[in-house]
């Protein structure tokens, strides 16, 4: 795998130029997702994924802050595509079956 080093210590750019923690398959976007959905620190980012240290948290999360804009923007059009595959399978079998029972 080709990777692009950053001025972020542990953060580098993978072949489709998203930034990785630098060693693991870790994206700097999960770490950021938890942060923003659950409020975790860098304290409970590191106890939800041991095996980053916390220097690559802080720099996954600094390489975050500086790169901001860009990285809102993936999110959401991540956020969009999910909702649009989602949308686009239909209603699943159990999906049916519960709203034939009123369940949903």
């Amino acid at each position: 795998m080709a990777v692009v080093e950053t001025r972020y210590e542990h953060v580098v750019l993978d072949e489709s130029r998203r930034p990785i923690i630098a060693g693991t398959m870790m994206k700097v976007i999960e770490l950021v997702l938890g942060k923003i959905a659950y409020g975790w620190s860098p304290e409970e980012l590191h106890f939800q994924y041991p095996h980053l240290t916390l220097g690559q948290i802080h720099s996954a999360l600094a390489y975050y802050w500086d790169h901001q804009e860009a990285m809102d923007q993936a999110i959401e059009e991540s956020l969009k595509e999910a909702d649009q595959l989602r949308a686009s399978a239909g209603q699943t079998r159990l999906q049916a079956k519960l709203k034939a029972k009123g369940l949903i």
